[in-house]
């Protein structure tokens, strides 16, 4: 059997993608082009997992402004097959600039999702425009004010227990520990006299009551004859 990671399980129902909007003006394709490809898979997120469409919605402006490196706008080139024999069709990168500005971004980040229906979705989910403007400016201001609003609520939740653990001993520790350390010393102080009373008592009835007690030396005394009855024994 094997084991399940720690992994914040994803459902559709709990995905709720959020707006980025990206400068390509001045930017190297191939580097704007992976930022754009990691924030529509989602991979920037926790709760990311292949199998469903956990990316966000990507606004990219001044899409054909962008930077190459070397003679990449002519020796780059683009085809194209019509699917009949003789219909392949080849262009340069400068060529596809010209005729359609915002499509050599978006092959390059097509090429970088998943080939399948998933990365289709993820795909749609890409808006390019050639200029600085973009008519999603209310969808970006929603989803700022509800990222706003849960990083408020979070803030609120991580700081209640805080407080809550760091006030209330202050109040009800001061009193608690005065009445311990009270009832502690009264304890300690009465205790002996208490304990050792009628230990004493017993020691002193035991005292007055005991014979004194005879050493060898005084016994062999008391038993060994006087001189004087020896000697009016002899007269």
């Amino acid at each position: 059997m094997g084991t399940t990671r720690g992994r914040l399980h994803s459902r559709p129902s709990r995905v709720e993608p959020a707006w980025h909007v990206i400068d390509a003006k001045g930017k190297t394709l191939g580097r704007v082009s992976t930022a754009i490809a990691l924030l529509l898979q989602g991979k920037h997120r926790p709760t990311y997992v292949p199998y469903l469409n956990t990316g966000d919605f990507v606004v990219v402006i001044n899409a054909a402004k962008f930077h190459v490196t070397g003679n990449k706008l002519e020796d780059k080139r683009y085809y194209r097959h019509s699917g009949y024999p003789g219909g392949l069709k080849e262009r340069t990168l400068s060529e596809i600039l010209k005729k359609d500005p915002t499509r050599a971004l978006k092959h390059a980040v097509k090429g970088m999702l998943p080939k399948n229906t998933l990365g289709r979705h993820m795909l749609s989910r890409l808006k390019l425009y050639a200029g600085e403007s973009h008519p999603h400016a209310a969808q970006i201001n929603a989803g700022a004010r509800r990222l706003r609003a849960e990083e408020a609520a979070a803030a609120a939740a991580s700081a209640a227990p805080e407080e809550a653990v760091v006030e209330a001993p202050a109040e009800n520790s001061a009193p608690e520990a005065a009445a311990v350390e009270a009832g502690a010393g009264d304890r300690v102080a009465e205790a002996p006299a208490e304990a050792n009373a009628p230990q004493e008592a017993a020691a002193d009835e035991e005292n007055s009551n005991a014979k004194p007690r005879r050493t060898r030396s005084r016994a062999k005394k008391e038993n060994s004859p006087d001189d004087s009855s020896l000697e009016s024994e002899e007269a």
